[in-house]
């Protein structure tokens, strides 16, 4: 098999991470429910974690959210920020994790290109806030959250990145961009399992809680604590989760996410190399823009759909296809879906020849039905 869906999930996680999340299965303490030596292990690895992930976003360790995935965490930051009064400027790369909680609200939008200078044609008086994600989860384009970061800073308005693509292959500050709000995933470029996730925060920034409930502590108020992490972390914590997120933080740091990042993108290029002596094969991709390792593509004349089953079935090549929960990219390339490759750091360069081998014997075939 080649598994070429690493921006679904990563299919590689690391052998320490495995272990440590079986060995806590062993001894599931719960961190903050007790002072049994389980319940206090737990709690200081949860510590750990954090600190781990500060130093990775370059953030306050007690400014690190805990939640299931980037899709709680961009609903809690979107609901409990913004509200219909507000007016909010975003790009068509967004996936529906950030549409749909904007569309519920109600809040009064403007859609635009991922640049700088595109977000500037957008601003109004009532302007509150820029939410963008720093990697495309459809052509894999990187978009500028430092220069952004910083521009919302100099005009007043909150900056709020999705870094579901981008974390464990991107480096991501939120003190050097003055982003106010990272949310990410761990199950992605972190390498971790799937169900945790979290926020970053920056200083003076007070969200509504999604959910309320236990903290365990301060039970007998009737409102929940108001001090991070706490106030937006009602509820067990998925320590497991947390586990495996702490394990693959270690081995990123030993592989270096620069060099994953590059090695990921010699091989999307490699890739788009090949393809573009293909006749019949469109690839989502601007010669002016930098990218990570994910290639959309469609082949003329075939459904993507079809495309990516008859890779699966006859080939082994796991990839993706449809809309990728992202809608408002596909309107602005003119298509209605595509087939996703993204490659990993469990990928080769012989992964790359034989996808693009693949690739030209079924429009070689789809050349002789038609």
């Amino acid at each position: 098999m080649i598994y070429a869906d690493n921006a679904a999930t990563t299919y590689f996680k690391p052998e320490k991470t495995i272990a440590a999340v079986c060995e806590y299965l062993k001894h599931p303490g719960n961190p903050g429910r007790g002072n049994n030596h389980m319940a206090m292990d737990a709690a200081r690895m949860v510590l750990d974690t954090r600190i781990k992930l500060a130093d990775l976003f370059d953030c306050d360790f007690d400014h690190v959210v805990f939640t299931s995935g980037v899709t709680e965490s961009l609903n809690t930051v979107i609901q409990g920020l913004f509200g219909p009064q507000d007016h909010i400027i975003t790009t068509y790369m967004e996936h529906n994790s950030v549409l749909r909680p904007l569309y519920r609200l109600g809040c009064r939008l403007s859609v635009c290109g991922g640049s700088t200078e595109e977000i500037k044609k957008h601003i109004r008086s009532d302007t509150k806030a820029v939410i963008i994600n720093h990697v495309s989860n459809v052509t894999g384009e990187i978009n500028d959250i430092e220069g952004i970061g910083k521009f919302c800073r100099q005009n007043g308005l909150l900056s709020v990145a999705d870094t579901a693509q981008s974390a464990g292959v991107l480096p991501v500050s939120l003190k050097e961009s003055e982003l106010d709000v990272i949310c990410f995933t761990g199950h992605k470029g972190l390498l971790a399992m799937q169900g945790i996730g979290g926020i970053c925060l920056g200083e003076d920034i007070d969200i509504r809680p999604l959910k309320v409930g236990g903290s365990g502590f301060a039970s007998f108020d009737t409102e929940h604590p108001k001090q991070y992490p706490s106030a937006l972390e009602a509820g067990t914590l998925n320590v497991p989760g947390i586990v495996s997120l702490n394990r693959s933080l270690d081995f990123l740091k030993e592989c270096g996410i620069e060099n994953i990042l590059r090695h990921e993108q010699l091989l999307a290029e490699e890739f788009c190399r090949i393809l573009s002596s293909f006749d019949g094969v469109k690839v989502y991709r601007e010669k002016e823009k930098e990218y990570t390792g994910i290639v959309s593509l469609n082949v003329e004349g075939m459904d993507a759909a079809a495309v990516s089953d008859i890779l699966s079935r006859e080939y082994g090549i796991e990839t993706r296809a449809g809309a990728h929960c992202a809608p408002l990219i596909h309107e602005h390339y003119g298509t209605e879906s595509t087939v996703r490759f993204s490659f990993g750091i469990n990928n080769r360069k012989e992964d790359i020849r034989e996808c693009s081998e693949a690739l030209k014997e079924i429009i070689k075939i789809r050349g002789h039905e038609a």
